[in-house]
């Protein structure tokens, strides 16, 4: 028996030598020569130029301006003190001398971060310094070797918070962003919201490199091998910047939204007002900036065409009477009587419609032109509110629309499971009313509304598209076109016609004396609660403007031949057709006046049509 445990322990150690013998001769070799062929080989990548954005026109929405940055060599802090120990102070202090506005303690801090006895890069201290700026200083400073100047881009937005919910910014690129692409993690910067993030892909382009001998002290004798890198991917998109410039200024003292987009899916302008200037975020905005960003009552720093949930007051009228028919064929022939309210089982509670005395025998075409509640009331009931959200959410509403912006929401169109889900209570046949006029649970986003006005013009559904084309490849068109029973859809654009042309209509005082004929829709979307962390910093006197209810228009142009739709909400504006409606107005004409209108339109006749009052 111990004979064997000698043997065991014999075997285990010359196993061991073995095992140890091949890694040192063979596996080890590997190692070495890897490492070796490391010291005289060098792979630098190339990084590329960022793409452009430009708009419909051809003007340069988003840019890059050339400068130089600064690297400072490596190794120049001495730990014991000589003549030399100051060198670093002193490359400091020569560039603060040449370029005053330079900080030294950021400098100092960013050097001694990154200088390490394994790093034989020079340091970058200085980020973008401009080409003029650059001009009169690089001779005297190219004579420092400890020194590196190099060729360097800054992002640049040449016309700031015109186009800034669009167009986006670039910023610095963190730990998770470099751990998933290679390309950001060499550019160290990324597109951090609108068209930047979201084809970040293909703006930021694709690296190249150059392989070269070096000596042990890192000097370049030899390039092996050298691929320049894949830049100036570019965007064309379908935003004309004047349009988005003329409706930014419209808005005024108001706050909002404001979409004009083509039938087939192109926004031509999409405006949240107030904005911010992307520029402040180029490089790291400062906390004074960023506090006042976030601090403002208005929200400027918010995407309200795609992030901005409202309920959608009577906008959603036409949509709902389309998914009572769907639902329940021929349910649009039968009129309503409205006295100004209706109740509910043994209830003493009114629902009331906006016409205190209401607005008697009532049928499709004038519940729309005059916008009556109790119309939608009493055939909401027949459907109920499983089947409304159903037929909703197919025309767009609730759900996101695919447009090429980050992080879109989706709303709500609320049923009986979303309720159940979200609250664990019950639906009450209440809701469904309310719910019928756009109110209680109902959330939408603007460009919502202006997708779903298109499916009303045309039939079609349509993806929205904020970009033309793909480094000159042209984006394809997204439509879905739906049935929908064809007398009854044009009875519901005849009611919109009248919102703007008739006299009764809601909106007919800003619409009906353009130079070509609209159809549309007002809205009143009513505030259910203001948020505690607004609240809290209101005065008394301010909360009254808060508690307004939201203003809606959407409607369409020509009316009989669709070619644009233009959706405006006006928050705690009140009426839409008072508020909401001059703005539309306003953009038709300049429109009209731009030549946007392939043919110039001639006044089309109104129709001379049966009208029930």
């Amino acid at each position: 028996m111990k004979y064997k445990i000698v043997i065991i322990i014999f075997l285990l150690i010359w196993a061991g030598m073995m095992a140890r013998l091949y890694h040192v001769s063979i596996k080890s070799n590997f190692y070495y020569e890897g490492l070796a062929k490391d010291n005289i080989e060098r792979k630098r990548f190339i990084k590329p130029v960022r793409g452009e954005i430009v708009d419909t026109n051809g003007n340069l929405l988003a840019m890059n301006q050339i400068g130089f940055s600064i690297s400072i060599m490596p190794h120049l802090k001495l730990k014991k003190k000589s003549h030399k120990a100051n060198k670093l102070e002193n490359i400091v202090d020569k560039l603060i001398e040449t370029f005053p506005d330079l900080n030294k303690t950021v400098m100092l801090k960013v050097y001694n971060k990154h200088d390490s006895y394994y790093n034989h890069e020079y340091i970058k201290v200085v980020n973008f310094i401009h080409y003029p700026d650059m001009m009169g200083a690089y001779p005297k400073l190219s004579l420092y070797d400890e020194i590196k100047i190099e060729a360097e881009t800054k992002r640049y937005y040449p016309y700031g918070k015109y186009g800034a919910h669009i167009v986006g910014y670039t910023g610095r690129s963190n730990k998770k962003e470099n751990n998933k692409d290679r390309v950001v993690k060499e550019i160290g910067k990324i597109g951090k919201s609108g068209l930047e993030k979201y084809y970040n892909y293909v703006l930021q382009g694709k690296l190249g490199y150059e392989i070269s001998k070096v000596t042990a002290t890192n000097k370049v004798v030899d390039i092996l091998e050298k691929e320049q890198p894949k830049d100036n991917k570019n965007l064309k998109i379908n935003i004309d910047i004047n349009l988005q410039q003329m409706i930014y200024k419209r808005f005024g003292n108001n706050t909002g939204v404001a979409i004009v987009m083509k039938t087939n899916g192109e926004i031509l302008a999409a405006v949240s007002y107030p904005s911010y200037d992307p520029n402040l975020f180029v490089g790291g905005i400062s906390s004074k900036n960023w506090k006042a960003l976030q601090s403002d009552l208005a929200h400027p720093f918010t995407n309200k065409f795609i992030h901005g949930t409202y309920p959608p007051g009577s906008t959603i009228k036409m949509g709902m009477a389309l998914a009572f028919e769907n639902e329940q064929h021929n349910i649009l022939g039968t009129s309503e009587y409205c006295n100004g309210h209706i109740t509910l089982g043994k209830s003493k509670h009114k629902f009331r419609c906006w016409a205190r005395w209401g607005h008697g025998k009532v049928d499709l075409r004038r519940a729309i032109r005059e916008s009556c509640d109790v119309y939608f009331y009493n055939k909401s009931l027949k459907i109920g509110i499983d089947a409304m959200a159903r037929q909703l959410r197919s025309f767009g509403l609730g759900v996101k629309t695919g447009v090429d912006l980050p992080r879109e929401y989706h709303g709500v169109i609320p049923d009986k499971q979303w309720k159940k889900k979200r609250f664990n209570q019950p639906w009450y046949m209440g809701e469904t009313v309310i719910a019928s006029i756009g109110q209680g649970y109902d959330l939408v986003t603007p460009l919502q509304i202006t997708r779903y006005t298109a499916l009303i013009a045309t039939s079609n559904l349509v993806t929205p598209s904020i970009v033309k084309t793909i480094d000159k490849t042209p984006k394809k068109e997204i439509i879905v076109p739906m049935k929908f029973d064809p007398y009854y859809l044009s009875e519901i654009r005849k009611g919109m016609y009248d919102v703007c042309n008739l006299k009764s209509g809601t909106a007919f005082k800003t619409m009906s004396n353009l130079s070509i004929k609209v159809a549309g829709k007002t809205g009143t979307s009513q505030v259910v609660s203001i948020p505690q962390s607004t609240k809290t910093r209101l005065k008394e006197d301010e909360l009254k403007y808060y508690r307004r209810s939201h203003a809606w228009i959407t409607t369409y142009a020509p009316y009989k031949n669709p070619q644009y739709i233009v959706t405006v909400l006006v928050e705690h504006g009140g009426h839409g057709g008072s508020t909401s409606g001059p703005i539309a107005a306003d953009i038709y004409k300049w429109l009209y006046k731009n030549d946007y209108f392939k043919e110039k339109v001639e006044e089309e006749s109104k129709e001379k049509v049966n009208i029930t009052h």
